[in-house]
């Protein structure tokens, strides 16, 4: 059964909506939840989920939503924090690590992270038992994906291609996928443009998609009822679920 990673920016409109919307996920074929921390500056989104980042930040939102959304997901399914670098360093990254701890959530993505930083940031990550996501991209050598690789934990996530997340591009990505495979048998989850529409196709040769965009526009339609948002994000969820495993 392959797996779907979900991801939705905390916080919007309001906190318990978050933990209502995550929770119906999770009913509707989600395995994991990529909970995004709200940051000014989401270097690798396309424009819905940065637009996401900023309604929240207007909101007010601040790290206590975040801890408080979380406290009530985490024990109920699988989830990681998803976010920047600035905000983890400002607060601290065993802060994070002990708030991760405490409430259940199992790891974390901070995609603007190089590999050789991340090297040196696990030791804290396996105090707290903590997965820390590695990334590969179409770009990466195999000497290059062979240091990536060779200490990931929970699932290596793969860039679609080489841009921001959200776009509809297309790469052969049969080389990558059979390179990751020769140096890692740590599941590989394809993300960036993965969308009801393509997943079936991207899904093929890996673990599991990862989607983002597809979800949050649902998030941020204004036009939408809160109920409405629900409904269309799991109805997407359930279709992308289905489909990647026919």
């Amino acid at each position: 059964m392959k797996k779907l990673v979900g991801y939705i920016t905390s916080s919007i409109p309001e906190n318990s909506f978050t933990v209502d919307l995550a929770l119906s996920m999770k009913e509707a074929g989600v395995d994991t939840l990529e909970l995004g921390v709200p940051f000014s500056d989401p270097v690798a989104d396309g424009p819905v989920i940065e637009k996401a980042n900023q309604i929240a930040l207007n909101n007010g939102f601040k790290l206590k939503d975040l801890f408080d959304v979380s406290s009530q997901i985490a024990p109920q399914m699988d989830m990681l924090w998803m976010g920047y670098m600035n905000p983890f360093y400002n607060y601290g990254i065993e802060n994070f690590l002990q708030k991760a701890d405490e409430y259940g959530v199992n790891g974390m993505i901070i995609p603007d992270v190089p590999n050789e930083e991340a090297n040196l940031l696990e030791p804290l990550f396996q105090k707290y038992n903590k997965a820390q996501i590695s990334f590969v991209a179409p770009t990466h050598t195999e000497n290059r994906i062979k240091q990536v690789v060779s200490n990931a934990q929970k699932f290596i996530y793969m860039v679609a291609y080489a841009g921001i997340t959200g776009s509809g591009k297309s790469e052969d990505l049969t080389t990558i996928i059979d390179t990751v495979k020769k140096y890692s048998d740590t599941p590989l989850y394809i993300g960036f443009g993965v969308d009801e529409k393509t997943c079936k196709e991207k899904s093929k040769g890996v673990d599991g998609v990862i989607v983002g965009s597809a979800f949050v526009k649902h998030l941020i339609d204004e036009s939408l009822s809160n109920n409405e948002k629900i409904k269309n994000i799991t109805t997407v969820a359930k279709e992308i679920k289905e489909k990647i495993n026919e």
